[in-house]
């Protein structure tokens, strides 16, 4: 191992340390948003089974309590559901026949109750299943949950979307969408939005969510490091946009933020960086 594997491994220990002290108080919560890279890709030799242990590794070690994952198939979020059994997960598949990429989200359900759910579609039919309305030759959708955390007896809702990798006007739309949604919500319920927007962090189609009071979590801790890259296709390059994200509203405090890069024998588990925040509420009274 290079020391500076040592180094990174020894980063991501003390995350994992600073995560757990501030779960075991009922306040924080640690969420993980994971473009995985769906598991019938041609890619090669960064196919799924040659990298299917160092995801699940990863997932181990940051141990999210809530995930939103981008581009699972059933066969990836099913594995996941069988080695982390302390999970749960909510969302369809984006087809008609609800199949194909699910945009999920998985919560520890040893900490939070479902209360409602649901998957729209970014179009001007969010209802109908498998719609797509703005330019985007493919389906894309947004899942949501409202949940109780049990150890603050607070409801947050949590959203977690895949924006299209094309069409910019689809990207404005789905942004546009997705800030009604959530502004049509209980404004006392504290918001998390993550997901793969497909877009840096400057870009307008974000800006309906800066309208609406949601932040970066990993831009306030590293404003200098703001707009550091997600997407690496499998190079583990660090130039260029930040296209995943954890957003969250006014009542969070962001504890800790960070880009994870794990990597083994220059093998990575995605061809994207998983993003995660530490957060705890603010006082509510």
């Amino acid at each position: 191992m290079t020391v500076k594997q040592i180094l990174f491994v020894a980063v991501l220990f003390a995350q994992a340390l600073l995560a757990q002290f501030c779960v075991a108080d009922g306040e924080a919560i640690r969420a993980m948003t994971f473009n995985i890279r769906f598991s019938t890709a041609p890619d090669g030799e960064n196919s799924w089974p040659n990298r299917r242990d160092l995801l699940l590794d990863v997932l181990r070690e940051a141990n999210p309590q809530i995930l939103g994952m981008q581009e699972a198939l059933r066969d990836q979020l099913d594995l996941i559901l069988e080695k982390f059994p302390h999970y749960s997960a909510v969302g369809v598949g984006r087809e008609q026949d609800g199949a194909g990429e699910y945009s999920p989200l998985v919560y520890d359900r040893t900490r939070f109750d479902v209360l409602e759910s649901e998957t729209f579609w970014l179009s001007d039919t969010p209802a109908v299943r498998a719609s797509k309305s703005w330019g985007n030759e493919i389906t894309r959708i947004c899942t949501w949950a409202r949940l109780l955390d049990r150890t603050s007896n607070q409801v947050i809702r949590v959203y977690n979307t895949h924006w299209d990798h094309v069409s910019q006007p689809s990207r404005l739309c789905s942004g546009k969408l997705i800030a009604r949604k959530i502004r049509a919500g209980n404004p006392a319920e504290p918001v998390i939005l993550m997901g793969d927007f497909n877009v840096a962090t400057d870009n307008p189609a974000r800006r309906p969510f800066e309208h609406i009071g949601l932040r970066d979590s990993f831009a306030e801790l590293h404003p200098q490091e703001a707009n550091e890259t997600t997407f690496h296709g499998f190079q583990g390059k660090t130039d260029g946009g930040k296209i995943d994200a954890i957003l969250v509203s006014q009542q969070w405090q962001v504890i800790d933020a960070a880009i994870i890069k794990t990597e083994r024998e220059g093998r990575f588990p995605s061809d994207h960086f998983p993003v995660t925040a530490t957060l705890r509420l603010n006082d509510l009274q």
